[in-house]
């Protein structure tokens, strides 16, 4: 069985922030969350996460996971260090287990790159595997000290190492592979006698070379997935490595992205080829993008679903769903629960919200759509609000096939305007309108001559 023990008790104290470190977000998801998805698509079967600092938020983010959560005690009477916040783990590991460390702050780690260093550990029947990177600039990271025939002698912490061990440029990443009895056995014999008076999980690499233990170390290709999290410029490093990774995948799956660099879609988007995504969107959540569509530049879509063929402009769209063939914006706005049909026109300056719209249906331009039934055919004219609350409860407006609403009305919830009826321009509908009739609810004009005059107005000139 393979598990992972993942640590995520730190307090991130540079990131100077009233949440845990590891519940800080990269493209939408917390950093936690990428660790965990890579553990378990590299085929790991039980993780178990080390808390510490602000434990219970990060439990309560992941209490729909399927998770162990182990506590690490935090205060001046307690050691720190990974070997310790290890140790919380014991009875977690499994003598007949490979267990994987990974760190909670390290979110670009790939789960190939995990599935590769557990297969590496196998086959080559090592009782520890370390994942090391050679970097030009390795400070801060303990150094893989190798024999003259290339073995692992020991890892040695950038605090505790010599001038000569300083020039070394392979890095320990932190993340191992270790037989589960021999983890466990070697936990029991590791001591905080270092410059930091920390209990280190490097220590169980020394342990089990002087107990003749087999010893191996796994060279990562991309140095970029150990990178971990420390500040928020670290953040931003990583965010716009993961936002890179992102845009890629779906260039390379048929998506054009005018400017990868000044888009931002998060993991679990979906978008069909030969759509073209202008720069500046911003498509988030768990959307859906048909084929053939055009997101222009500054529009925001979250948790919705657009059809193929869907132009967008300049607009936002939350929690609702756009058919096929549909022209969007520029600066509209659908609200959650908006359901549009197919080939639907909803122009600058219209607001939908929590309404449905039949195939064909057009609102050209400022009107507002809420809480209503709009049929197929249906043109809403300039300046139309669906009047839908009275200042204590909402009410729902149905609009039949084929309506026309006339400019700079007020259809008053709730309301009904059947097949073919027509609400003249300027009218306030209070009631409802039969198949087919004419609905003039104005008062009638009155010009009043001379009036200006009257008023000295005219002599103003």
């Amino acid at each position: 069985m393979n598990i992972s023990i993942i640590l995520a008790a730190g307090e991130g104290t540079r990131m100077k922030s009233k949440i845990p470190k590891v519940l800080h977000r990269i493209c939408g998801r917390p950093m936690l969350e990428y660790v965990l998805r890579a553990s378990n698509k590299a085929n790991i079967e039980k993780n178990c996460v080390i808390v510490g600092h602000l434990a219970d938020m990060v439990k309560d983010e992941f209490k729909d996971w399927d998770i162990a959560f182990r506590t690490q005690p935090m205060g001046e009477e307690y050691p720190y260090g990974t070997g310790y916040a290890v140790m919380q783990a014991m009875d977690y590991i499994e003598d007949n287990s490979n267990v994987v460390i990974l760190y909670g702050d390290t979110p670009l780690i790939r789960d190939e790159t995990i599935k590769k260093l557990i297969d590496y550990h196998e086959e080559n029947n090592y009782d520890g595997t370390v994942l090391t990177a050679h970097l030009e600039d390795p400070t801060g990271y303990g150094r893989i000290i190798r024999d003259q025939k290339g073995h692992i002698l020991k890892i040695v912490e950038h605090k505790d190492a010599t001038e000569e061990e300083l020039n070394i440029k392979e890095i320990n990443s932190g993340i191992y592979c270790f037989k589960g009895k021999d983890l466990k056995d070697a936990l029991g014999k590791i001591t905080n006698d270092n410059a930091q008076g920390e209990y280190y999980i490097t220590d169980v690499i020394t342990i089990l070379k002087e107990e003749g233990k087999r010893v191996g170390a796994y060279v990562i290709e991309d140095s970029n997935e150990i990178h971990g999290v420390n500040s928020r410029v670290q953040l931003a490093f990583c965010e716009r490595i993961m936002r890179n990774r992102i845009n890629y995948r779906h260039m390379e799956n048929g998506v054009t992205i005018i400017n990868p660099e000044n888009t931002y879609i998060e993991p679990d988007v979906i978008i069909g080829k030969d759509s073209i995504i202008y720069p500046g969107a911003i498509i988030a959540g768990r959307t859906i993008i048909g084929e053939d569509c055009i997101i222009g530049e500054n529009c925001r879509i979250e948790n919705s679903k657009i059809g193929k063929g869907v132009k967008i402009y300049s607009s936002t769209i939350t929690e609702s769903t756009v058919d096929d063939g549909c022209t969007i914006g520029p600066y509209a706005h659908l609200r959650p629960n908006s359901h549009l049909g197919k080939n639907i026109r909803i122009g600058n300056f219209v607001e939908v919200k929590n309404s449905t719209i039949g195939d064909n249906s057009k609102a050209g331009h400022l009107a507002y759509i809420g809480d209503a039934d709009v049929g197929k055919n249906v043109n809403i004219g300039c300046g139309v609000v669906f009047v839908n609350y009275n200042g204590r409860f909402k009410s729902r407006s149905l609009v039949e096939d084929n309506a026309f609403i006339g400019s700079n009305a007020n259809l008053v919830a709730p309301v009904v305007v059947k097949k073919w009826g027509y609400v003249a321009a300027g009218s306030t509908i209070t009631e409802d309108v039969g198949e087919g009739c004419l609905s003039i609810a104005r008062a009638k004009q009155v010009n009043k001559d001379g009036w200006a005059e009257r008023k000295g107005l005219k002599e103003r000139e």
